[in-house]
């Protein structure tokens, strides 16, 4: 039996696929919902730099999420993922695809690899096969729904 092994979650942005990308990767930091549900430090700092997704902490420490696997500015975006608590072996992927529609850009992203997290990983908080993809599902939706509020406001003409 195949255990589910990614999480899906797609959006519409109102910008050209190369805009979408560009604040996707050069603005996460602004659309990234904060808090420890979502950033490993709570309150830090995320940013693409040097061919990785680094947070720098609270603390000033840094931590590494990942490298850049694939940057295909307008088009694709792969980058590696790992938690705090992952062991070296433990990398998941994230990839992020930017297609032109509709005058905007619908953006799918697959988060894949749970397969390589044992089944009592701290990152499954208990749960296993179905029921952990679907809480991952919902957990980039949340973040799809900010990126997609993120542009929007964006393009608010403002107050006059």
């Amino acid at each position: 039996m195949n255990l589910p092994d990614r999480a899906r979650v797609t959006t519409f942005v109102a910008v050209e696929p190369t805009e979408a990308f560009a604040i996707f990767t050069e603005e996460i930091d602004q659309w990234w919902k904060r808090g420890r549900r979502f950033r490993f430090g709570g309150q830090g700092t995320l940013r693409f730099e040097g061919g990785r997704l680094v947070e720098t902490l609270a603390s000033g420490g840094e931590f590494e999420v990942g490298r850049v696997l694939v940057w295909e500015p307008g088009a694709r975006l792969v980058f590696e993922w790992r938690g705090t608590n992952f062991a070296v072996d433990e990398i998941t992927e994230v990839e992020v695809r930017f297609e032109g529609m509709n005058d905007g850009t619908q953006v799918m992203l697959e988060h894949r690899g749970f397969s390589k997290l044992r089944p009592d990983h701290p990152a499954r908080h208990g749960l296993l096969d179905q029921a952990f993809t679907d809480m991952m599902g919902r957990w980039w939706g949340e973040l799809a729904m900010a990126y997609r509020n993120h542009v929007a406001n964006k393009a608010q003409p403002p107050l006059a």
